[in-house]
């Protein structure tokens, strides 16, 4: 396998664009069906969500079948072995720490001038539904990196929905996810079905304000269809990541990791971004090597990948490095340089950045700490990583006594009056 070089000063406009413009999809085709499904789903409810499921996700479920059970989370509980349970229950203490130190004080004041008082009073938002997807795999890290912030958040409803394997079921890691964290109520739909299910409201499934996780470009076209009637979350589309590293790293580590985000799809992108092309000499054989111990699937994948919207950044200098590096802004960024820690502070935009030979990808992924659900496609430059304050909302409080009322009331009378709203200006000038 040869992945593509590029020598970032000698790219053509198109070679540069088409590696900053990754993988994005035109869904243009989805988004039509997607508006079909959700209309009918909007006026037959839980009879279109099963006819949907059926046609697409080849299961037959019947409207009581929908809802999982207390006595199906336990049974998946007790039937996943331990040593998964083990790790489960290990990345639930982590990401719940990391998590609980973002939460903001419930209320704060402040004095902004005598007789003025304001502040903030933040709640949680009332209901949310993660969405955990299974097309290729099962996924209990998504669940975790959604269900335990909204816990955190003290969200007071939970939704799940998912779509069913192929014996109508959700899986056993999804199940002992969900006790874990304490979640039980979950609902085997997933793809445009399950969004518009959640957004309108069926018989068996309840509408939510707010839905949240990644999907397939199907759920993806029924988030945008039904954006009116329902909060989609984050942007988030194929894996990508950028391993930033300079002439003294390690090039078993940089290749290692570099396959990492590869391996999640065809459409996915992996960039290794450095100046040393002696580095980018000695890794590329070392991926061809360890190419041979992955499943041909996977393989397939990482291939496509480094040879489409992967591959070398090539750069004169560790500064130029950076500067693609804020350019591109990637969900996952691993800095593999001689001094991690200074080169931090000049990295701007990206979904996570981790630091050093020993934190790969695969840790933050699963069991760190810090939410794996990251902004895509350059979304990094204004969105963050899924958090607590996904599940919060803040409310303005602001508090006036009759002297500092007297105190404020021609300025704002001024404002009203420069903008011509006559009963705003009534209010403070008439007031006694």
């Amino acid at each position: 396998m040869n992945p593509n070089i590029y020598k970032l000063s000698e790219m053509t406009k198109e070679q540069y664009d088409f590696i900053m413009k990754r993988a994005e999809l035109d869904i243009t085709e989805q988004m039509k069906i997607a508006k079909e499904v959700s209309d009918d789903i909007r006026d037959r409810g839980d009879e279109a969500v099963l006819e949907y499921t059926a046609k697409f996700d080849k299961v037959q479920l019947t409207a009581d079948q929908m809802k999982v059970t207390p006595e199906e989370i336990e049974a998946g509980y007790n039937r996943l072995d331990a040593e998964t349970r083990e790790a489960i229950e290990y990345a639930y203490k982590n990401i719940y720490d990391f998590h609980e130190k973002q939460l903001p004080e419930e209320m704060w004041f402040t004095m902004v001038d005598d007789g003025l008082m304001v502040g903030e009073k933040t709640t949680p938002i009332v209901d949310v539904c993660l969405y955990v997807p299974h097309g290729k795999g099962s996924f209990p890290s998504v669940l975790c990196m959604l269900g335990i912030p909204a816990v955190v958040a003290k969200v007071p409803k939970i939704v799940v929905v998912t779509p069913p394997n192929e014996k109508g079921e959700v899986d056993d890691a999804i199940l002992c996810a969900a006790k874990i964290i304490g979640i039980t109520e979950i609902y085997k739909v997933g793809g445009i079905q399950a969004v518009a299910a959640v957004a309108y409201g069926t018989e068996t499934i309840p509408k939510c304000h707010k839905i949240i996780g990644p999907g397939n470009s199907y759920a993806t076209a029924a988030k945008r269809v039904l954006a009116n009637c329902i909060d989609a979350g984050l942007p988030a589309g194929p894996s990508e990541i950028i391993v930033l590293a300079d002439e003294k790293a390690d090039p078993e580590k940089v290749a290692l990791d570099w396959m990492i985000e590869a391996e999640h799809g065809p459409d996915s992108a992996a960039l290794l971004v450095t100046h040393s092309r002696e580095l980018v000499d000695k890794v590329i054989p070392i991926v061809n090597r360890q190419l041979e111990k992955i499943s041909p699937k996977r393989k397939e994948f990482i291939e496509t990948n480094l040879t489409t919207y992967g591959g070398v950044i090539l750069t004169d200098s560790l500064d130029e490095s950076i500067q693609f590096v804020n350019d591109y802004a990637p969900e996952h960024m691993e800095v593999m340089t001689e001094k991690p820690f200074d080169t931090l502070p000049k990295i701007k935009n990206a979904g996570e950045i981790l630091l050093g030979d020993y934190t790969p990808v695969t840790l933050c992924n699963f069991v760190l700490g810090p939410n794996a659900i990251l902004p895509t496609g350059g979304f990094a430059k204004t969105y963050s990583s899924v958090s607590v304050q996904d599940f919060l909302k803040r409310s303005s409080v602001g508090y006036a006594s009759k002297d500092g009322f007297e105190n404020v009331r021609e300025y704002a009378y001024r404002f009203a009056k420069v903008e011509g709203f006559d009963t705003h200006g009534l209010a403070v000038k008439e007031r006694k």
